[in-house]
């Protein structure tokens, strides 16, 4: 039988999204459906880090960390734009780790791993290093190393318009509601959440990379009630006033033996986090505890002079990661590692299961998860991902600077700090996003934050934009600098495009 597809992926976070890809670009046809917005769920609520993962090699996860170490220079070289170096400072504390056995762990972090663009580790005086100033004066030495930042929500989204713009058919609020094998095929439901209208299609192999609600699919769509696969994890983090004026970041330990990070973020603030808890009940209801308030706060104080306090706290935002379930004691000694599970017989049609994973290794992940394929529906094309850039990642790593140039040379209406973060967030589609603009009125409505209509415009028809939540806390961070009523009147234009935006306070 002639099946609508050959590939049906459900859901819509950095997993799902990089598979349908990498699926679409290897000639499959493709369709994707997320039951909210892509990234809605664990992939817009991470670190914001592609890494190796320096604490993963005391749980002996060197396979792991050498995947994840591979791909730091493999995905900043695809999308420049929302990917970045970032150097990261690590204080010694007397009464922790030894000094020798941090030297170990980052002379392995810095050699399993291939690392061209990325300098390795130095030591640094924290007494006369700028890096040191914020720190209490106890902390007199430290480690620096690189790893990358990423706008992990705007990463999921460049990876389904790259699908989309290859041919694959990306379907958001839509949910899977049934499942079902016929023959060689599979025959599923899908419904519209906005009109409730349902479709019935085919396809010869389904993908579920539901994260959080894997289990859940296979139980309601799919039937297997029995389903327990992952283990829920919750990660909160809060964000707090920039704590310092340099670039750099800061790493952690803990008497616990856990860490945390201490980031910049948004220009603005520093992000700290995070924790690591069983969670139990929906995902979507995480939302962070007094007591992981406490921990963050407590955690951040033991290193900085200036103590960190709830009431300095601007946002916070908690996420579940649907870790598999590998029957370890402890959250934070539960694998992050991916399993793949395919499930089907003899000529049965398959469905092959994600558990687990992590935004830096999605991409390694869509891979794997292509080897199987291929082995079901036979070979298409070879790998291709690699050597590709993302949606507007087309110019050098380091040329970043030259295009926020060029953009103020032929908008020059158009402040160096919104050309700044046009290019950050869309690299080259910025031409295609400012298009023939000649003035500031040509931006159209200013929402606040120096979020405008043509900004808002691009991202419903370019990037499946349908709320205000899906701009100012997915496409965009500018929901913090946001008050209430800009979001909701912003979300008001968007429905109707009639409403005149509440301005920004100058």
């Amino acid at each position: 039988m002639e099946c609508d597809y050959d590939i049906f992926v459900i859901g819509g976070g950095i997993n799902g999204c990089g598979i349908a890809r990498d699926a679409v670009g290897r000639g499959y046809s493709v369709c994707l459906v997320e039951m909210n917005d892509l990234a809605s769920g664990t992939s817009s609520w991470s670190s914001k880090l592609i890494h190796g993962g320096l604490r993963y090699l005391e749980h002996y996860e060197f396979r792991l960390v050498r995947e994840a170490l591979g791909e730091r220079e493999v995905l900043l070289k695809s999308a420049p734009h929302i990917i970045w170096p970032l150097r990261f400072v690590l204080p010694h504390h007397s009464g922790l780790r030894p000094a020798w056995f941090l030297r170990l762990g980052l002379f392995l972090y810095d050699n399993i791993g291939k690392r061209v663009l990325l300098p390795g580790t130095s030591t640094v005086n924290l007494q006369t290093d700028k890096s040191g100033e914020p720190l209490k004066p106890m902390f007199k030495k430290g480690f620096e190393y690189s790893d990358c930042w990423v706008n992990d929500a705007r990463l999921v989204v460049l990876n389904a318009a790259d699908a989309a713009e290859r041919g694959a058919v990306i379907e958001t609020r839509t949910q899977c509601v049934s499942a079902r094998r016929k023959d060689d095929h599979w025959t599923f439901v899908t419904k519209d959440l906005n009109t409730g209208a349902t479709k019935t299609r085919t396809a010869k192999l389904i993908v579920n990379a539901a994260g959080p609600w894997v289990d859940k699919v296979l139980g309601e769509a799919f039937g297997s009630n029995n389903a327990k696969n992952v283990r829920l994890v919750q990660g909160s983090h809060i964000v707090v006033p920039k704590l310092h004026d340099h670039d750099r970041a800061y790493i952690f330990q803990n008497a616990d033996n856990r860490i945390i990070f201490a980031l910049p973020y948004e220009q603005d603030y520093t992000l700290i986090g995070t924790t690591d808890r069983d969670y139990e009940g929906d995902p979507k209801d995480v939302k962070i505890s007094e007591e992981e308030i406490s921990y963050l706060c407590n955690a951040a104080s033991e290193y900085f002079k200036k103590p960190i306090l709830p009431e300095h706290i601007v946002w916070t935002y908690s996420g579940v990661r649907p870790l598999f379930d590998d029957g370890a004691t402890a959250a934070q000694e539960a694998t992050r590692d991916y399993v793949l599970r395919e499930d089907g017989n003899g000529d049965e049609p398959r469905v092959i299961n994600i558990f687990g994973g992590k935004i830096t290794t999605y991409r390694r992940l869509a891979e794997s998860m292509l080897e199987k394929i291929e082995h079901v529906l036979g070979k298409r094309k070879p790998s291709w991902t690699a050597q590709s850039t993302l949606t507007g990642g087309d110019f050098a790593v380091y040329g970043f600077d030259e295009l926020v140039a060029q953009v103020r040379s032929k908008y020059p209406f158009v402040e160096q700090s919104l050309a700044w973060r046009l290019v950050r967030s869309y690299g080259t589609k910025v031409w295609q996003l400012l298009g023939d603009a000649k003035n500031e009125v040509d931006l159209g409505p200013q929402f606040g934050g120096s979020l405008t209509g043509r900004e808002v415009e691009y991202l419903i028809d370019n990037e499946w934009a349908q709320t205000a939540q899906d701009v100012v806390w997915r496409r965009s961070k500018l929901g913090i600098r946001l008050s209430d009523d800009q979001i909701e009147n912003l979300d008001k234009w968007m429905q109707n495009r009639s409403v005149e935006p509440i301005r920004a306070a100058k």
